[in-house]
């Protein structure tokens, strides 16, 4: 029998070091995909995955399950540290709207629709992709600056130079088309 990721996290919170590596064998595939999207540089994005994994480690105690699944609670976490690397390294600049672009680019690839690369999409985050490419540029590109990068809706506005109320709107609608998006790209999976 497979110990489930809370039970994982309660190992990790008593030091449990078998715990701790169940874990990060589980996981370590989607938080470095999850890493890579954002920050784009593999050796990077290696090190935002061990950063993960020792936040992770330092605060399973916190875990609370009924807020939230362990997985959700592992990528926001993720997401976070990539953020901060994103925010500390300041030679390299990041352009959202240059990000929908590519984000667009790489769902073109002939090579996304090999079923023997499907682990590796998901893993990588080109599933993600690929359902953002098909979300209204405007929108596709406030969900990546709200979810990405990590910016409030007024931020999104003066960023964009949209009014408040629309750069909302465009992270809602955008937010909703990527998981209708996402929704059936899994149904098509199934069948």
């Amino acid at each position: 029998m497979t110990a489930s990721d809370e039970a994982l996290l309660a190992g990790m919170a008593a030091d449990d070091p078998d715990a701790a590596a169940v874990f990060v064998r589980r996981h370590q595939a989607r938080v470095y995909g999850l890493a890579l999207f954002v920050v784009g540089i593999p050796a990077v994005a290696e090190e935002v995955a061990q950063e993960t994994f020792v936040r992770a480690w330092r605060h399973a105690d916190g875990f609370d399950p009924r807020r939230g699944r362990a997985t959700t609670w592992l990528l926001a976490i993720a997401r976070h540290a990539a953020i901060d690397v994103l925010r500390m390294r300041r030679d390299v600049p990041v352009d959202p709207v240059v990000m929908a672009d590519r984000i667009a680019s790489q769902s073109t690839d002939p090579t996304a629709a090999d079923p023997d690369r499907l682990a590796d999409q998901v893993a990588t985050g080109t599933t993600v992709n690929a359902a953002l490419a098909h979300v209204p540029r405007e929108q596709a590109t406030a969900v990546v600056l709200a979810a990405v990068f990590g910016l409030s809706g007024a931020e999104v506005a003066q960023r964009t130079g949209v009014p408040l109320g629309t750069a909302k709107t465009r992270i809602r609608l955008g937010l909703r088309h990527l998981r209708d998006e996402l929704a059936s790209s899994r149904e098509v999976d199934r069948s």
